[in-house]
Parts: C-alpha cells; structure tokens; sequence
C-alpha cells in the first residue's frame, strides 16, 4: 500500500470510530431518565450551554497548540475527551459533574481540528483532494451506522438508553488506542515551519499585495529563502490573516459560514429536548433512525453542491441560491417546532439538516475560492470562532436565565427567524451588488 493511502486509511479508522457515538441520539432521553431528577429547564439552560462556551473558549488555543505539538497529541486528546464524557455520563448524576462534561465535550469538538488537518501535513499536496474525501467520508459513515445501530438495538430490545453509553465507550476508547499507531509529524504550518518549506517549497505571501497568488519569481525566491532560515510563526499567522480578510468576498462568505455554523449548532444541541416536549411519552424515539436518515442525506446533499457549483455558479448566483435556502431552512426549523406531530417534527429536521449541508459546502468553497492553499486550515479556525461567538451570544441571549429564557419552542421559533432574517439580508446584498455592476 503506497504511503499517503496507508496513511489515510490509518486516520479514516480513526475518524469512523471517534464518530461512531450510539449514545448521541438518545443523551436527552438518558439524562431525563435513570434516577438523575433533571428536568428539561436544568438542561437547556444550566448543562447544555456549558459545552457551547467550552467550544468557544478552547478552539483558538487548541488550534495553536495543535500546529505547535503536531497534530497526533491533540488527536489523541480528543480520543481521550471522548473517553471521558462516556464514562462520565455512566456514572456521575449530579448537575456540576454534567456540566464538567459538557466542557470536556466542548474540548472534544474543539479538538477535531487536530483530525482534519493532520492529512495535510503528512501527505503530499496532490493528494489533498483525495484524503480530504476519504476522511470525510470515514466520519459520515460512522455517524451513519452510528444511527442505524442504536435505533436497531433499541428497538429489538438488545439494549436501553444507558447501554448504548458503554458500546460509545468502548468504541472511543478503541479511537484514542488507534490513534497512537498515526506516524509522528516532522512538520507543520506555523511553528515547524523550515520543515515544511523544504518539502513543499512555497513561499510566505506579501503582506498588503493585491493579490496573494500573483508575485513575480523574484519574491517568490526571496520568500522561500527567508523563509527556509528566519520565520516568526505569530506574523506568519498575521500574514494569512491579512491576505485573507482585506479580500471582501472573503469576508462575505465568511460571515455566511458563520451565521449559517451558528445557527446549525444551536440547532443541534437541543433538538432532542424539543422532541421529548412535543412527545413526552411516546413509545419508541426515532432519533436514531433520524440521524441515520439525515446524515446519508447531508452526504449527499453536499455532494450534489460540489458537483453543481464547482464551475458552474458564479458568485452572485451562488450567494443568491443560498439565500433562497436560508429561508427554506428557516420555515424548515418552523415546521420542527409548531407542530405537535413527533414524526412531522422529525422531517422537518431532515430537511433542515440536507440543506445546511449543501449550503455549508457551497460557502466553504466560495472561502477557499479566494484563500491561498496553506491559509485553509486557520481561516476556517477563525470562521469557526466567529460562529462560536455567534452562538454564545444567541445561547445568551435566547436560552440563559440572564437573556429572554424562551421555552423550547420560543426558542427554535427564533433560530427559524435568524435563518429567515439572514436569506433577506443577503438577497439585498445580493440585490444591491448586481445594481452596481449594472450601473
């Protein structure tokens, strides 16, 4: 087996496991249930957002830290943290322990960036859009049997809600035991950089140029030795994110990414406590099912927006059938949380879920369209943190006891007008920008 295909399967096995979580669709039904006296108030406003906050405090350090350690420690941490918030949801009860959990399972997210961008500093460049699909791919099918396991197991009466949590266990501490056999890293972006341009010979951008990908062969000689003797990791990251952000298409797609992060995020993380209000005893909880569904449905949702994008959308029109999809999300969420039907509910969900997927995937490759290749990693950090912001606000603001502290359905009922409100917004801009090439 060749060397980087070695390498990604290695990863993939690590990726599919990390992501094979049985327990995630039923969490909500196990904390109600099992002797924990939580009420749905307790979490939504006291152990949820907990994570949130987590997510948003740890992602810069971890990125930092991840570049400067060189990716495999920090995959092994999430394997760790993952670890560590299944035990912990088997045997602690009280409300601080819970909330302790939720902040290693903000540091678990956090910590995925280690996964998605350690391919990048172990195989070679040409090999880029071939790992990037392999890995993708491994989380999507571990999610998806993931669904399809628990809701089997559930319903054939193999195991209850707080079984599934020792199969998630067991499955996570398999994913931080694989991760030591991933081959060290010699090399990375920021803090291991002489390494990385003797493999890769590129140079470091000129700051303040008008274009980060056109510079004549002189500077590119001159970047590249400079760079291979003397380089300043904290003004190469100030580098990437100057010739990132003083593009304004740049900066536009990044505020979608963002909002539109933000709100699927909010969404996800008490989605199953708006089930449980809608339909408090039903007999059997399809979550499982519905996340299988969802996710062979967002995998190919976001194929399809590759395939329909990729040179055959120019940016207006691009930002224009995002727009019309924001609102289709919006009345999607609405459709989620008005009605009193379980199953209506459930495919609203889905809906929701297909279209965040195409309409993430066509943001991210309007960012990257403008981004110089070795910036991919830390611009997306930085639109990640702003989405996480956003959240924190939103969370804040719409579910703490300090902001409005709207029951379930209030809340979802805004998510869905934060959806609608950003589809206007950009159809304006949308509006305006085709006036003015006119004019």
């Amino acid at each position: 087996m060749k060397g980087w295909l070695r390498i990604s399967f290695i990863l993939c096995i690590c990726g599919f496991a990390h992501e094979l979580r049985p327990n995630e669709p039923y969490v909500t039904e196990f904390l109600l249930g099992y002797g924990r006296n939580l009420t749905q108030d307790e979490l939504s406003r006291e152990i949820y957002p907990v994570s949130t906050y987590s997510y948003l405090a740890t992602l810069v350090l971890v990125f930092l830290i991840t570049d400067f350690l060189r990716y495999k420690p920090l995959i092994i941490v999430m394997g760790a943290c993952g670890t560590l918030v299944s035990a912990m949801l088997i045997w602690t009860t009280s409300l601080t322990a819970l909330q302790i959990l939720e902040f290693f399972y903000g540091l678990y997210m956090a910590s995925e960036v280690a996964y998605y961008t350690y391919i990048y500093a172990k195989v070679d460049k040409k090999y880029y859009p071939k790992v990037t699909a392999h890995t993708r791919a491994a989380m999507f099918l571990g999610k998806l049997v993931a669904g399809v396991s628990a809701q089997a197991l559930v319903n054939l009466g193999l195991m209850n809600y707080k079984s599934l949590n020792y199969l998630t266990l067991s499955t996570q501490i398999f994913a931080t035991a694989w991760a030591f056999a991933l081959p060290q890293v010699d090399r990375s972006l920021y803090f291991h950089r002489q390494n990385y341009f003797e493999k890769n010979e590129q140079p470091t951008p000129i700051v303040g140029s008008s274009s980060p990908h056109v510079q004549d062969s002189k500077s590119i000689d001159s970047g590249i030795s400079q760079n291979k003797t003397k380089y300043d990791p904290f003004k190469l990251l100030w580098s990437h994110f100057y010739n990132a952000y003083s593009n304004l298409k740049v900066v536009q797609w990044s505020i979608w990414y963002a909002i539109s992060l933000c709100g699927y995020l909010q969404i996800i993380s008490y989605i199953q406590v708006l089930w449980i209000e809608i339909e408090p005893n039903i007999e059997i909880a399809w979550n499982g099912a519905v996340d299988a569904v969802l996710t062979a449905l967002a995998a190919l949702m976001a194929l399809a927006a590759g395939y329909i994008h990729a040179g055959r959308l120019k940016p207006l029109q691009s930002l224009l059938v995002l727009s019309a999809f924001a609102a289709l999300e919006g009345g999607a969420v609405l459709l989620c949380c008005w009605t009193s039907n379980i199953y209506v509910s459930y495919v609203g969900y889905i809906l929701f879920a297909a279209l965040y997927a195409f309409s993430i995937t066509v943001a991210s490759a309007e960012v990257a369209r403008y981004l110089e290749e070795e910036s991919y990693g830390f611009v997306f950090g930085v639109n990640t943190f702003v989405a996480l912001v956003f959240q924190t606000l939103l969370t804040i603001i719409v579910v703490s006891n300090s902001g409005f502290a709207l029951d379930t359905r209030g809340q979802y009922t805004v998510y869905a007008c934060y959806f609608i409100a950003a589809s206007g917004t950009y159809f304006l801009s949308v509006a305006v920008e085709y006036l003015m090439n006119r004019s």
